[in-house]
């Protein structure tokens, strides 16, 4: 019965932080959606990063725009930066596991582009100075946070979106980060191929 209820309890600890989220983030993830829609009209591209299961999510969200979200409609050009081991282990073997990110970003970021940056504790070192790197680049920023969104809120520049989840437990904040990543490609997909 136990083990009931500990299942239980995951269920009603998404469903209240998913909620919560409801009443504070719809205006960021709308601010966002704005930006990605207008970088993606003009031509330009996502690039994205995360680290473990955040590197999960940068890809699943290249993915439903590459390929297509729920709409039939032409690719969106977005890259997950966490998808090649030979450029991400050179990196870091040659430089430092802190710049796997942010030497992508430098090579492969245009002006106008947008970085979507994804750490549930907002304390990587290798996703902050990927977000460094998009500002050198004249990038568009998105964060995906939570907790207290750690150093990353404090580098996000005047014109980004940070969208921080409020909770704590990192399954939890990247329950949110999904249905997030969920509401962007819905709203990008309407703003541009609704008729």
């Amino acid at each position: 019965m136990q083990d009931l209820d500990r299942i239980r309890d995951h269920f009603d600890e998404s469903i209240a932080i998913k909620q919560t989220a409801k009443s504070v983030l719809p205006e960021s993830i709308a601010a966002a959606a704005r930006i990605m829609t207008d970088v993606l009209r003009k031509g330009g591209k996502i690039l994205s990063c995360g680290n473990g299961g955040s590197a999960g999510d940068s890809q699943h969200f290249s993915a439903e725009l590459l390929n297509r979200f729920e709409i039939e409609r032409p690719g969106l050009a977005a890259v997950a930066l966490t998808t090649d081991s030979s450029t991400l282990t050179s990196i870091a073997n040659d430089y430092a596991f802190e710049q796997v990110f942010a030497k992508q970003v430098l090579a492969l970021g245009n002006s106008g582009d947008c970085l979507l940056a994804i750490s549930t504790s907002g304390k990587s070192p290798n996703i902050t100075a990927a977000i460094r790197a998009a500002r050198e680049r004249s990038m568009h920023v998105v964060a995906l946070t939570g907790r207290d969104g750690g150093e990353i809120a404090t580098e996000i520049g005047a014109g980004d979106i940070e969208i921080r989840v409020p909770g704590e437990r990192t399954a939890r904040i990247q329950e949110v980060h999904l249905v997030v990543l969920h509401c962007l490609c819905d709203a990008i997909d309407q703003a541009l191929f609704k008729d």
